[in-house]
């Protein structure tokens, strides 16, 4: 799968921009703040049907205008494919594809994968468990359809159970009824979830252990470990015995909304031991695992997109991460920097055809 062609309107802080883009790998190059990872971010909307970053609508419309506009043209297993997405101020948003708008933007999930390496993935270590939760399920999501529309149901379900649990709260009278019929949805679809989550882990760790014994020369190891409140226990029965808990706090303190991720090297926690080159190298080697997994289970390779991730490497892990990238053939790749000769040394390492967009 390849990008062609990128347009950009009102987009952040961009005026119009207009991008073809022919290369394997296409370089945005340029000071900070003139807006290369905004041109990531239009692209991972086209996508995904959202921003990157959790911003509403109105923030992504360039200051002093009244709608912006992402339009882009990809060509995937030799059929081209035309993008739209728009907003207006006061209107809702539009996502076309070959003319055709979405009822749903779930619905273009996993259409047009996508892997995404930027600043932001420190959250991966350093958040709160939602983010290592988000980056499961956004893997799991863009490959298997049912377990997102499980994903979809299950939150609207625990939003439920929570309402009632505060309603209870402030009035002191509780639904006992309808909270049994969100018990059991949340115990059905949460037990598929969990399950989803661990055999899709199975597979997903040992790629990405493969991945990090290559950029550390297999100097150092790593694990995952999924830790859940459902391994080994009965929905159940974790409901059943947190009720009063859950009674007090109003919101439900048990199930697979609470799964998380633990990263470790060498046996510690990495967030705690590890160097900025060794997470920066985790991190990495976390998205190229994501590659290798939705390239196998889609049949299409993915978009890759680079944001300042030469920040912090030594110069052995960078050019072993570009080998990589050319022994795996990746398909289109993107990459920003601040430093057009760094990404230059960096990409001559390869024989990948590329271009320099320098954006001013």
């Amino acid at each position: 799968m390849r990008l062609e062609e990128l347009s950009l309107t009102n987009y952040k802080n961009i005026d119009s921009k207009k991008f073809e883009f022919k290369e394997n790998m296409i370089c945005l190059v340029g000071d900070n703040g003139v807006g290369k990872s905004n041109i990531l971010s239009s692209i991972y909307h086209l996508c995904f049907g959202k921003s990157f970053v959790n911003s509403s609508s109105t923030s992504n419309i360039k200051f002093g205008a009244k709608f912006y506009m992402i339009q882009g043209i990809f060509s995937k297993n030799n059929v081209q494919e035309k993008l739209n997405f728009s907003y207006k101020k006061g209107n809702t948003k539009i996502f076309k594809r070959n003319g055709k708008i979405y009822k749903n933007i779930s619905e273009h999930i996993g259409h047009f994968p996508l892997v995404i390496v930027s600043p932001y993935d420190n959250d991966i270590i350093y958040g709160g468990s939602l983010f290592r939760r988000n980056l499961m399920d956004g893997i799991i999501g863009q490959a298997d359809k049912k377990f997102l529309k499980d994903l979809i149901s299950y939150k609207k379900t625990l939003t439920q159970r929570n309402a009632l649990l505060k309603l209870n709260y402030q009035k002191k009278k509780l639904d006992i009824g309808l909270l049994d019929i969100y018990d059991e949805s949340l115990i059905d679809i949460g037990n598929r979830i969990h399950e989803k989550r661990k055999s899709f882990l199975e597979i997903y760790t040992d790629i990405f252990k493969t991945y990090y014994l290559s950029i550390s020369k297999n100097k150092e190891s790593v694990e995952i470990n999924f830790k859940s409140q459902l391994n080994g226990n009965n929905y159940r029965d974790l409901l059943k015995n947190s009720f009063e808990r859950d009674l007090l706090f109003q919101f439900t303190t048990q199930g697979p909304h609470k799964d998380d991720l633990e990263f470790l090297l060498n046996g510690f926690q990495i967030k705690k031991f590890g160097s900025q080159g060794q997470q920066k190298s985790l991190l990495i080697s976390l998205k190229l695992a994501q590659y290798e997994f939705l390239k196998k289970y889609l049949d299409v390779k993915p978009l890759v997109l680079l944001d300042d991730i030469f920040d912090k490497l030594d110069q052995k892990r960078v050019e072993l991460i570009m080998q990589l990238i050319e022994d795996k053939y990746f398909g289109q790749i993107f990459i920003t920097d601040t430093d057009k000769y760094r990404v230059l040394k960096a990409i001559e390492t390869t024989s990948l055809t590329y271009k320099i967009h320098e954006i001013i």
